[in-house]
């Protein structure tokens, strides 16, 4: 089985935590939560949600960065704007991130169900930033 789903928003990473008493921890990135929730939102949506993946799975995830404003003059893109995001945020960081909330969302048992995983960081179109993922359970010795 497989399955995707195209979630709009900004991606964010999970990032360090931050301790704040009594023994609580918080992310210290205040952009991961509203990511989370996108994500969860559109599992829920797509009728992903409570899927419980419990065996290996394997997972494809394409995230569309917004473009900055410097990459662009009065005519368009700049010649000098380059062609991937290969600044923050870090690519495992967003894969962490969105990991998480696909747990959240309960579409797999735990993240370790994951064995293979395609990740990758693009500029985003005029849909927006967000990313398509795509999760497929995985049957016998798919060892592409």
């Amino acid at each position: 089985m497989s399955m995707e789903m195209r979630v709009f928003g900004l991606p964010a990473p999970q990032g360090s935590k931050r301790h704040v008493g009594g023994g609580r921890m918080v992310e210290a990135s205040k952009k991961v939560a509203p990511w989370r929730e996108a994500v969860v939102s559109e599992a829920i949506r797509a009728g992903l949600a409570d899927t419980r993946i419990d065996g290996p799975c394997r997972i494809a995830i394409t995230f569309y960065m917004p473009r900055p404003a410097g990459h662009s003059g009065t005519h368009g893109l700049k010649a000098s704007a380059p062609d991937w995001p290969h600044r923050t945020p870090d690519l495992d960081k967003l894969v962490r991130s969105t990991f998480d909330a696909i747990t959240q969302a309960a579409i797999w048992t735990d993240d370790a169900r994951c064995v293979y995983v395609t990740a990758v960081k693009t500029y985003a179109d005029r849909t927006g930033p967000g990313a398509l993922i795509t999760i497929t359970e995985m049957t016998g010795a798919q060892h592409d």
